[in-house]
């Protein structure tokens, strides 16, 4: 796969051509099925909010079923594409990756540990809520005039009520909670995957023990500590063998792997397939 294949990043310019804002509020009514078939990732962030519909949505790899009263947050850098049924209704909320970052602390947990919390089913009550803050941001968005700082407080609004719902029905998000080193091992991860491979050097950072790091991580994630390193490296492969453009051999010397059969060798453990079949099969 060469650049002019490869899959696009999407910026939120390609919605909006307004540069001042950093907003984008699309109201979703497909009265035809919708399907994006490509997969693509956006520069941005995006909360997709379903009232009404069904189908399948895949972010980074992972199918999740479409249905009523949902949000599906979609991160800077992710993966996705979807196969929407008829008549699927609801919001897509677009934050360009500058606004996003002075309103993520709003999603009172990291927006790192929301990868396993993709998709919110939310009640009745919380989903009103939030569909409320987001008609009077679509309101605020075809005035005349529009208030930018009213804009990003609905925002924030938006993301609070999606945090709250999250904290309340995820029970993962007390472990991280009682367990803080938890939580610095997975943002340290998040950062250093690239260069650092080993469950020494985040233990160091931890000042912790790389045995007691191991503990933790097996008797509260239940995986070992190595698991996370490898499970955000298979991640970004994947997603750079999908839209980078980049060669199998230019992604393993980004990825910090000395070779490319070291990499092939690694990414066939963690998925089964060659670098080549994993392109060639999606």
């Amino acid at each position: 796969m060469n650049s002019k294949t490869a899959f696009p990043t999407l910026g939120i310019d390609a919605f909006d051509s307004s540069p001042e804002s950093g907003y984008k509020l699309l109201r979703h009514e497909a009265d035809g099925k919708s399907r994006i078939e490509k997969p693509h990732k956006h520069d941005f962030f995006m909360l997709f909010v379903i009232k009404t519909g069904g189908g399948k949505h895949s972010i980074d790899f992972v199918d999740y079923p479409v249905g009523d009263n949902q949000v599906h947050l979609l991160f800077p850098g992710q993966v996705h594409r979807w196969e929407l049924d008829e008549g699927t209704t609801g919001f897509q909320l677009m934050v360009g990756r500058r606004a996003f970052e002075t309103s993520s602390n709003f999603l009172r947990l990291s927006f790192i540990l929301y990868r396993n919390h993709q998709v919110i089913d939310l009640p009745q009550e919380a989903f009103q809520a939030l569909c409320y803050e987001l008609e009077a941001m679509e309101k605020e968005l075809g005035s005349g005039g529009i208030d930018w700082d009213m804009v990003q407080l609905r925002s924030r609004v938006a993301l609070q009520l999606v945090s709250r719902e999250a904290e309340r029905i995820f029970d993962d998000i007390g472990t991280y909670r009682a367990n803080p080193i938890l939580f610095r091992y997975h943002a340290l991860v998040d950062t250093h995957f690239r260069t650092h491979k080993t469950v020494a050097f985040y233990a160091d950072q931890l000042n912790i023990s790389a045995n007691y790091l191991n503990i933790l991580c097996k008797r509260h994630l239940h995986v070992p500590a190595t698991f996370l390193i490898h499970n955000r490296v298979g991640l970004e492969a994947k997603r750079l063998l999908l839209v980078s453009g980049q060669s199998a051999k230019e992604i393993a010397f980004e990825l910090g792997f000395s070779d490319l059969p070291h990499f092939s060798n690694f990414f066939k453990a963690q998925t089964g397939l060659s670098p080549r079949a994993f392109r060639n099969a999606l």
